[in-house]
């Protein structure tokens, strides 16, 4: 396709801050873009490969560094658009470009002179004076050529590149056909009985959805504002038991969705790639930059939380199972459906609390301001909304971020509300990250996107109690962006280790629960009235409700990333069964025929946590630590604060992560903190180091 003109992709930004300008960008822009970008990168790479100059730290690594720049600003925009707001063009366009991208970093890394540039500059780095930084930099391209098969010959070489582009097309087919599946499933109920026990404003936004699509009655869908409140308070257990299963097979179904073969050709494409570079399989080839190191090392962690966390998990089910029976009679058997439902009901009777009495507490712009007010005043920084900064649709919000002197920071994009064109779930991203280049500080363009009941009627975005804590969660991403003070763009914000990404954002969840911080900001909506004192020990006692059943659904799912990624031959069985079995020790409840978690399990096939989903867990070890020190110095200590943002936040990936957690925190971690946090001192009964 040749260059277009008009493209604004090949002028500056004439936006606030360089920012994005969606509203002039046409599909047609990213595809001429990212094509003419991956012409220019090419003769760059070929440029830094031929150069007659003696390879160097500048005009190899840092040349190659800052190299690409029209195709990853295309590409970045591109591919979260097609997360956050995209369409069948979309859709299309990506199935036509990401094999073209795939293609062209395989050529990067397979090319023969420039890796005979990078491995010289290597090898020699002993004699190099280079920062910590500096030498993390090379250290991560040497691996990123090695890892991506830079060491291998002729037909090996050939079929890397062939699985890589072949690994590409099979994740972007995944995450499509889920998307498909939760897009095309609705529930339409038209008898007010089968409305029982719902909230009413969850009734009212089925009304509303269903007037919308020209239907009578109340439409509910497998979005998960919709699904969560659903399988918590609908009474019939029939409407349950239907919307379960629906979610539970989307693209496990025989239609052309089913992602059952994407999942065998993945896995087994995935464990090809890593034994042709010497690996036993995928999951060791991962596992090589990751804090945990090995495999051995994960199933330790995994297998530790199981021993500490099943007793209390089993008596958690046995409890709510005996709620139940005294409801429904002892012949009752508590299934995956009745979970929710009957758990709310125990948690209610036990602590007098529920999420629909919180939710007025918690409308959607107080948090903001809550949120906002935690930074302001653990950081110093301030948000100014700023609607000249283009957006890519009317939902979202952009912000201004300073520093405590007035200094600009970042952009902050939030995108609150589920749509067709959205994802499910929640996460942060960049538009833009930060570098220093000749004496200026680029600063990023940060992006949170979430999925929160919108405003219906009369009624504003309320959220629950778990809302906050994924705006919290989220926002510690964001944190973690908007303080990036780094050198090279490719180590800077979350580009570091993979299972201590999690640690700036779980670490923010903490504070949910703390009464000095919930006390600044919810307020009920209506009378302005603040959040009881009595109401809020509730939420602390509350806390650690089903913490066991938490954990074990947690180490379920890492257990069954890790047998995708472990396997060492070809996988051409029943992908049903093989989940089953492999995540048998953490499951509680009885299996439900049809039910596949793997079909839809984005974070693995689709995602960037394919045998990495530990990490969750991992991450919450750090973070329940590193949460002491706040604890101990007082939740909103500048000095805990400063420290945090000095030592983690701002370093990004130029450092190994356990020597940054270890200069924070002066020592490394134990799960001591987490399982005094979640009641379980006495029963693991001996430090575990993570």
């Amino acid at each position: 396709m040749p260059l277009q003109v008009d493209n604004p992709w090949m002028e500056e930004f004439g936006t606030p801050h360089g920012t994005v300008p969606f509203h002039l960008l046409k599909p047609s822009h990213y595809e001429s873009a990212i094509k003419e970008g991956i012409r220019r990168h090419d003769l760059e790479i070929d440029a830094i490969g031929r150069n007659p100059a003696s390879p160097s730290f500048e005009n190899t690594i840092v040349a190659l560094e800052r190299s690409g720049q029209l195709l990853d600003r295309s590409l970045t925009v591109f591919e979260n658009l097609l997360s956050a707001e995209t369409n069948e063009e979309m859709e299309a366009l990506a199935n036509e470009l990401m094999p073209l991208v795939s293609e062209h970093e395989s050529s990067m890394t397979l090319n023969g002179e420039l890796f005979r540039r990078v491995k010289e500059v290597y090898e020699k780095r002993d004699g190099l004076s280079l920062s910590a930084e500096e030498k993390m930099l090379l250290q991560e391209t040497y691996s990123h050529f090695v890892r991506r098969g830079a060491n291998l010959e002729g037909k090996q070489r050939e079929r890397f590149r062939e699985l890589a582009a072949e690994i590409s097309r099979l994740a972007l087919l995944f995450g499509q056909n889920v998307l498909k599946e939760t897009n095309s499933y609705e529930l339409l109920l038209t008898e007010s009985k089968q409305l029982a026990g719902l909230p009413p404003h969850m009734v009212e936004a089925a009304r509303k959805l269903a007037s919308d699509r020209g239907k009578e009655g109340w439409m509910f869908t497998l979005s998960a504002p919709v699904y969560v409140p659903f399988m918590t308070y609908c009474e019939d257990r029939a409407l349950r038991e239907q919307l379960y299963r629906a979610y539970n097979r989307k693209a496990a179904q025989p239609n052309a969705c089913n992602n059952f073969p994407v999942i065998r050709q993945l896995v087994n494409a995935r464990m090809e790639m890593a034994q042709l570079l010497g690996y036993g399989n995928y999951a060791e080839y991962v596992l090589h930059e990751r804090m945990a190191g090995d495999v051995p090392s994960v199933y330790r962690l995994l297998d530790q939380l199981l021993a500490a966390y099943k007793p209390l998990a089993v008596a958690e089910v046995a409890e709510v199972e005996q709620l139940a029976r005294r409801q429904e009679g002892d012949g009752f058997q508590l299934m995956p459906w009745d979970w929710s439902f009957y758990s709310e009901k125990l948690k209610r009777s036990k602590f007098d609390l529920d999420a629909e009495m919180l939710r007025p507490y918690f409308e959607l712009g107080q948090v903001v301001e809550g949120v906002f007010g935690l930074a302001r005043r653990l950081y110093g920084i301030s948000f100014k909304e700023n609607k000249d900064i283009p957006v890519y649709h009317p939902d979202v919000c952009a912000y201004e971020v300073q520093d405590a002197g007035g200094r600009y920071l970042a952009v902050l994009y939030m995108d609150f509300y589920p749509r067709a064109g959205k994802r499910a779930g929640a996460w942060m991203t960049e538009y833009k990250g930060q570098w220093k280049e000749g004496g200026k500080d680029s600063r990023p363009h940060v992006s949170v996107v979430m999925n929160f009941t919108k405003p219906s009627g009369q009624l504003p975005a309320l959220l629950t109690f778990e809302e906050v804590k994924t705006f919290l969660h989220e926002f510690g991403h964001a944190l973690h962006g908007i303080f990036a003070d780094t050198v090279y763009a490719s180590l800077s914000g979350t580009h570091v280790r993979w299972d201590f990404v999690e640690l700036p954002s779980q670490i923010m969840e903490n504070f949910a629960c703390e009464k000095e911080f919930l006390h600044t900001f919810a307020r009920h909506y209506q009378t302005g009235e603040l959040l009881p004192d009595d109401w809020v020990q509730r939420i602390v006692e509350a806390s650690n409700f089903n913490a066991g059943y938490a954990c074990l659904r947690q180490l379920g799912f890492g257990y069954l990333d890790m047998a995708w990624h472990t396997r060492n031959v070809v996988f051409d069985g029943d992908v049903e069964a093989y989940e089953k079995a492999s995540w048998a020790s953490a499951q509680l409840l009885p299996s439900v025929e049809g039910a596949c978690m793997s079909a839809q399990f984005s974070h693995i096939f689709s995602g960037g946590y394919s045998a990495g989903y530990y990490s969750y867990k991992w991450a919450e070890v750090l973070e329940a630590d590193a949460f002491s020190v706040f604890k101990e110095k007082g939740i909103f200590s500048k000095e805990a604060a400063e420290a945090f943002r000095k030592e983690i936040l701002s370093r990004g990936g130029t450092e190994p992560p356990m020597a940054l957690y270890v200069r924070f925190r002066g020592k490394e971690p134990t799960v001591d903190a987490l399982l005094e946090r979640d009641g379980l001192k006495q029963v693991q009964g001996k430090n575990v180091t993570a």
